[in-house]
């Protein structure tokens, strides 16, 4: 942690630490490393990295980045049946599963993909096609 606040660690490497310290590896897909999604302009032409609206708003979940998508989620949460009780929820998949993994990992490693599926591909609008419309 010092020498990430003191600059002598970059932020990737930061984040490589905590997902090992954590037990995630890139050798299981049930527990890849994670990473949160910075970069927020997928239409540019190049990057401004002094403009503010090039990044996320980091303050916020990625299911509350845009009012409609959060609505979308708060209107499910208050639709769940009384008889969920405490078990309600906002966002219904975990950030990390086998899935998305391999969803990412479509072109470096398509065997996976083709495990996980019995053979086949999954259905071509669920495929990783480009980092913009993932985002």
């Amino acid at each position: 942690r010092g020498q990430w606040q003191s600059g002598s660690m970059s932020n990737f490497d930061y984040l490589m630490n905590l997902n090992l310290k954590s037990g995630r590896s890139f050798n299981d897909t049930t527990q890849y490393p994670v990473f949160p999604w910075i970069v927020a302009d997928y239409t540019s032409p190049t990057l401004d990295l002094t403009n503010p609206n090039t990044f996320r708003d980091l303050s916020k979940p990625i299911g509350a980045l845009n009012a409609s998508r959060l609505e979308t989620f708060r209107q499910r949460y208050a639709e769940m049946p009384s008889e969920a009780g405490d078990h309600r929820f906002l966002y219904g998949t975990h950030y990390s599963t086998p899935g998305y993994v391999l969803g990412f990992l479509l072109r470096s490693a398509p065997e996976l993909m083709l495990k996980l599926h019995n053979g086949k591909f999954d259905a071509p609008d669920r495929l990783f096609a480009n980092v913009a419309a993932a985002w």
